[in-house]
């Protein structure tokens, strides 16, 4: 006897109008034949700029049809094939529905993450500053473990990571290093990961074996497009320092007076570069990376929210963390904001990062409706008197 699986597929036609709705597909079909025009020209790549971001813009928007369209092909395949099922009582063909509901779970799942990650910035690229905290040298080499854990995160996700600048430790580890991670949604991923991190762990660094607590924080922003972002940076605002690169052996920096370091005068604002080959293409990044700044600054200032785009600030140390990283005595990375945790430490460290990701999308999704939910009950309640 066949099973009727309508109410099932009736649920992921509900969602599916959602998703559309956010999605704004109608809109994205229309950008993406303008992009599939400027794409064509002939002159395209006469302005090399220009050309990337159109690119880069036709290759998301296709992504996003492509996942839509192939979920609701399936899902419409899926509908005609329960209805044949119940008409000729076919339980042959119900059963092929109901195998076929769990892949499809799946492909909302991806789906789901594209309306997660359709915020204003969320498509942008990522600058990404690892900070060491409090801890001594055990949070300056817990500061290079984050720095490599992202690394990770990006290299299995085929993104591009370019590195700005690096300040070693002087024992071990960095003070801090300034990376860009340039990839599809790379700052909607990644602004998860903007907070405070805490190490607990034996350190090596204790000739008696203790277990230390370290602290390290990563800041993440989205990368300015400059195609859309008018930032001007005066001449007499800057101050220009030229210094000589450093780092451990190995490291194949520089050895010249090539590294540059810009300071935006009225903000205070300081970038620098030195992993370049020239002190011109230094200045250039240190320049971009300033611009950059300077925009989030502004973006800021307009929201009147800092949290909106980088989150809460807090200082790197005790009671101010978003994830806590415990190797001894037992092993846990738990995020405190959404209550995600693994006992699998050694995977995140290796950039298994995906599941406290997602976790975190959905946990900021259900904030914000239950922010809007608290706005609409106040307006009720003034309303009322």
């Amino acid at each position: 006897m066949a099973t009727d699986h309508h109410e099932a597929l009736a649920e992921y036609r509900q969602k599916l109008a959602e998703v559309k709705e956010y999605l704004d597909t109608d809109t994205q079909r229309a950008r993406l034949a303008e992009l599939q025009i400027e794409a064509a020209q002939p002159d395209l790549w006469d302005d090399p700029q220009a050309a990337q971001q159109v690119t880069k813009e036709l290759s998301a928007v296709e992504d996003d049809v492509r996942v839509y369209d192939s979920f609701a092909g399936r899902l419409e395949d899926l509908e005609v094939l329960n209805q044949l099922a119940v008409e000729e009582d076919d339980a042959a063909a119900s059963a092929e529905v109901e195998a076929a509901l769990d892949g499809l779970a799946t492909d909302f799942a991806e789906l789901e993450i594209r309306v997660l990650l359709s915020g204003e910035y969320d498509a942008r690229d990522a600058v990404v500053t690892v900070h060491a905290g409090a801890g001594g040298t055990d949070s300056q080499d817990w500061g290079e473990m984050l720095w490599r854990m992202v690394r990770r995160w990006a290299e299995t996700r085929r993104f591009t990571v370019e590195l700005y600048e690096t300040q070693w430790g002087d024992e071990a580890g960095i003070r801090s290093a300034t990376f860009a991670v340039k990839g599809s949604r790379a700052y909607g991923w990644l602004r998860s990961e903007h907070g405070v991190h805490r190490l607990v762990r034996i350190s090596p660094f204790d000739s008696q074996a203790r277990r230390h607590t370290a602290f390290a924080s990563i800041d993440v922003i989205p990368e300015i497009d400059e195609a859309n972002e008018d930032v001007t940076i005066e001449p007499d605002d800057l101050r220009v320092d030229v210094y000589r690169s450093s780092g451990p052996g190995g490291q194949g920096v520089n050895t010249t007076d090539s590294a540059v370091r810009l300071t935006h005068i009225p903000t205070g604002i300081v970038t620098s570069c030195q992993n370049e080959r020239s002190q011109l293409q230094n200045k250039a990044t240190a320049m971009a990376l300033l611009k950059t700044r300077l925009a989030q600054l502004e973006r800021e200032k307009r929201e009147a929210e800092l949290a909106e785009v980088r989150g809460e600030q807090r200082s790197v140390e005790w009671g101010s963390q978003i994830r806590s990283y415990v190797l001894h005595p037992y092993q846990m990375v738990k995020d405190h904001r959404t209550d995600f945790e693994t006992g699998n430490t050694a995977a995140v460290l290796d950039g298994d990062l995906d599941g406290m990701m997602t976790a975190f999308l959905q946990w900021e999704a259900r904030q914000n409706v239950d922010a809007g939910r608290v706005t609409a009950g106040g307006a009720g309640a003034d309303g009322g008197q």
